[in-house]
């Protein structure tokens, strides 16, 4: 098959430009850097004591969890959001502002410094906390933005 006769196979129209990866990508890059600095804020504000249960942590990834369920609800049932919020606020600052990395360095700490129930609640107490906080915050905005009586 020749260039010229590869050419004429293309059914695809061309892309527009902006509408490809690269817009996502650059939301997602900056989301996740405002919500890094916001969960280093929080850590600088509110240091964890070496060997104690790493309350900051555990606090960021269930506010979290909490907003997530909370934005989710209001982008797909409440109202039109434009293409890019999702994944900027999302995927973007949500993502870099909980810390499941730092949740199982904070655990690999607790347990090397011989605190293992600490680290055993630790590791028990974050995961459902985080997925309550997501439950709970979806269906109160939904009871409230929706009005849906139970």
């Amino acid at each position: 098959m020749t260039a010229q006769e590869a050419g004429s196979v293309r059914t695809a129209a061309p892309r527009r430009p902006g509408s490809g990866q690269l817009p996502v990508v650059g939301v997602v890059a900056v989301g996740g850097g405002l919500g890094a600095l916001a969960r280093y804020a929080a850590a600088q504000g509110w240091p964890t004591a070496q060997g104690g249960f790493p309350w900051t942590t555990f606090w960021v990834n269930v506010v979290g969890c909490a907003v997530i369920g909370v934005f989710l609800v209001l982008i797909t049932e409440v109202l039109t959001a434009h293409r890019l919020v999702r994944p900027f606020f999302g995927t973007g600052v949500l993502g870099g502002f909980t810390t499941f990395s730092t949740y199982a360095v904070d655990l690999q700490r607790l347990f090397d410094a011989g605190h293992a129930r600490t680290a055993l609640a630790y590791l028990a107490a974050t995961p459902c906390a985080a997925l309550t906080a997501v439950w709970l915050a979806a269906t109160a905005t939904r009871r409230v933005l929706l009005r849906r009586p139970r």
